[in-house]
């Protein structure tokens, strides 16, 4: 299979690998947890043809709003919805979906967000220091509300945990003396600083990476969405059924590994069926698909640089693996 891009030209990540990974079914119901840009979204409607269907979640409504296109090609095929991904039970039910035949979460931030300077995502452009994914409908806080508001060590926490960066206090004394005399209100302005503090995490990386991703995170609740967000699916998962996780760093990767891992475990025995001498076998609910994690292909990379450092992991409810899957 070909990359999928949508209509300004965004490259899916590893679409073909998600869908080979999911093995969808003609007339199955697929969850797209992050519709993002769509690439996954329309792979899977093709896939299941005539009459498979997707449910498109987005917490940005600019993305649902890009998707229009996809929903006047495929028609009653696709439906969308505004939810971040934590409740994606909600627009199950809303839809009327009790189960679901699988789901992809893509993970991090859409190619059309970091190109908008106005979200404030990204450190290359100037625009407020923002980054809500939601524009501000549910999620209060700014990137700029917390670099102005939090203390010293809280926000070398924060950088240390979410942005797993190691001179973290550094960023944070900058931050708080550069406050001191104005408001941090622009993704320039802390980017400039931060160039000015830090070096860069490796070769061809800004200083502010990391500090950009925790302030993003913690900004979007983003660990926490995703925890909530793959317990929905794989409780709606058929027999059979399967969940693609596309994660870009490694606090999301370990997240997802140690979900998938906790699922894959035989029950634990327990009260007075322990004290028998011969248990009866416990099984898994779940399979890992993947048991190391896939990534994009050295084309794939020189098509899209940004899919470098995705990581794919699926699991399976139920049922064996063909080993040339795992």
């Amino acid at each position: 299979m070909t990359a999928v891009t949508d209509e300004v030209g965004h490259y899916g990540v590893m679409i073909a690998e998600v869908v080979a990974g999911l093995a969808p079914v003609t007339g199955g119901r697929y969850l797209d947890a992050t519709f993002g840009s769509g690439g996954h979204t329309r792979a899977l409607l093709e896939a299941t043809n005539p009459d498979g269907q997707v449910l498109g979640l987005d917490r940005d409504p600019d993305a649902l709003v890009r998707g229009g296109f996809l929903s006047d090609r495929y028609g009653g095929r696709l439906h969308l919805y505004e939810h971040p991904f934590a409740r994606l039970t909600l627009a199950l039910d809303r839809h009327g979906w009790n189960e679901i035949n699988g789901a992809v979460f893509d993970l991090g931030v859409s190619s059309q967000q970091l190109d908008s300077a106005h979200r404030g995502f990204s450190f290359r452009f100037d625009g407020p220091l923002d980054m809500r994914m939601d524009q501000g409908k549910e999620t209060v806080a700014t990137a700029a509300d917390l670099v102005n508001q939090l203390g010293e060590w809280e926000l070398a926490r924060l950088f240390f945990e979410l942005g797993e960066e190691p001179r973290a206090k550094k960023a944070a004394r900058a931050i708080i003396a550069a406050r001191s005399k104005e408001r941090l209100t622009s993704t320039r302005q802390l980017a400039e600083l931060l160039e000015g503090t830090l070096p860069p995490p490796r070769p061809g990386l800004h200083p502010a990476t990391r500090v950009f991703q925790a302030l993003r995170m913690m900004v979007n609740q983003e660990l926490q969405q995703l925890e909530e967000g793959l317990r929905g699916a794989l409780e709606r998962l058929v027999e059979g059924g399967r969940i693609a996780v596309i994660s870009f760093h490694s606090l999301e990767d370990r997240a997802v590994k140690r979900a998938f891992t906790a699922r894959v475990m035989a029950p634990k025995v327990t009260g007075p069926m322990r004290l028998m001498r011969q248990l009866p076998e416990t099984v898994p609910m779940y399979t890992l698909v993947t048991r190391k994690p896939l990534t994009p292909s050295p084309d794939e990379i020189r098509r899209n640089p940004r899919s470098r450092s995705a990581k794919l992991r699926i699991i399976q409810r139920g049922g064996r693996v063909p080993s040339r899957m795992a």
